[in-house]
């Protein structure tokens, strides 16, 4: 169990840095019309969110989360800033809980 939280942490951190770094480019793409923004940040970000995806619901299948729960931290990675908040909460439920 501790190791797939800490595998759900680095990804949550990785997942959250990389969506800033896509809204970044959306804005300079978007709003500043900057033409020259490198179209491979989406990709990382959504090879990134997958493997999130993957390593979440390993977690919460070891730790029994309800399907709410489950479905809450999956689509924490896909608003910014908001992976980070998750990530605290959920760590420190499953610390909490499992004595991890």
């Amino acid at each position: 169990m501790a190791s797939a939280l800490t595998r759900y942490r680095a990804l949550a951190w990785i997942t959250g840095v990389w969506l800033l770094v896509l809204t970044g480019e959306m804005v300079a793409k978007y709003i500043l019309k900057v033409e020259n923004v490198p179209g491979w940040i989406a990709v990382v970000h959504g090879w990134v969110y997958a493997v999130y995806l993957v390593l979440t619901l390993d977690l919460a299948i070891k730790v029994r989360w309800p399907a709410g729960r489950t479905i809450g931290t999956l689509l924490a990675g896909t608003i910014p800033f908001l992976s980070f908040f998750v990530e605290h909460q959920r760590t420190k439920q499953v610390k909490t809980d499992f004595g991890v």
